[in-house]
């Protein structure tokens, strides 16, 4: 099940299957979000409880192992509707046998959209729902469409961050966190975008800076992307493809040979019996 929302100069589209935005657009039409084409069958996936691959595919608590694929399962439930309106809607998704199957902890993960002024607001929020610390991650995973016109070519596009990004960037192996830092490839706020800088899979910003970054070309339409209470930022694209995510996270994958207790996991928030962690990306046309 679908649901529209609009504010008059958006409009956006979020399904129950995994809470994901299906679609954003402008009073133009111009669509923003990727729409699962063959290269990737998705559109802006929510990550969680994991950011990423775990060791193995491996969850280990409490002397057990648990099988949990990269990014976690959410993107693959079924939400249930807390409210739908017009310029508005929220979703949760519940442990239950299934999830505690993967996941051995009781939480509600709700996700919020809303659109005012011209800008989407997407909610994240974890609720520890249990007796014991919830560990967990999550993040976001929205793909825009690069192009965002036809008649604009790939290599115009660039990223542009709102504070200079000087910091070393992070890549994985076999989709698990290398130890090896290398030079980033942004120069000041600057990222020129180029298919080939993702021939090694996504770039990991750990110690961004930035709180905001645009997705542009000197000319046409373009994105804004800002986030509060994620930590971490991976930009991916599949090289071949035409789309480009920018990823705001709270977590990323696991080290290269990791296999401690999964709340010993870097990265991780550590959540209290009975508190919330949120967090809330925005995305705005520009």
């Amino acid at each position: 099940m679908e649901h529209e929302i609009t504010d008059g100069r958006l409009r956006a589209v979020i399904k129950a299957a995994g809470a994901e935005l299906t679609s954003l657009t402008d009073a133009e039409r111009t669509e923003y979000i990727w729409q699962a084409g063959p290269a990737w069958p998705r559109h802006a996936p929510v990550l969680f409880p994991i950011v990423g691959r775990l060791n193995d595919d491996l969850l280990n608590h409490g002397g057990k192992s648990y099988r949990m694929t990269q990014h976690g399962f959410a993107r693959d439930r079924a939400f249930s509707w807390i409210e739908r309106g017009a310029d508005s809607c929220s979703l949760q998704l519940v442990d239950d046998e299934e999830t505690r199957a993967k996941y051995p902890f009781p939480f509600r993960l709700e996700l919020s959209y809303r659109l005012a002024a011209g800008v989407l607001h997407v909610g994240f929020a974890v609720v520890n729902t249990g007796a014991e610390t919830l560990p967990a991650s999550f993040g976001a995973h929205p793909a825009f469409n690069w192009p965002l016109r036809p008649d604009i070519a790939q290599e115009d596009y660039a990223l542009i961050f709102s504070q200079e990004e000087p910091a070393p960037i992070r890549r994985l192996a076999g989709g698990l966190m290398t130890p090896d830092e290398f030079a980033t490839p942004i120069e000041g706020k600057r990222l020129a975008l180029r298919e080939n800088l993702f021939e090694a899979d996504a770039i990991i910003l750990d110690r961004v800076a930035s709180r905001s970054v645009r997705f542009a070309a000197p000319q046409g339409p373009g994105v804004e992307v800002e986030w509060d209470g994620f930590r971490e930022l991976g930009i991916w694209m599949k090289p071949g493809a035409r789309f480009l995510c920018v990823e705001p996270w709270l977590g990323a994958a696991s080290p290269i040979g990791f296999e401690g207790p999964f709340e010993t996991k870097p990265g991780l928030a550590l959540i209290a019996p009975g508190e919330t962690r949120s967090a809330e990306m925005r995305i705005r046309a520009i």
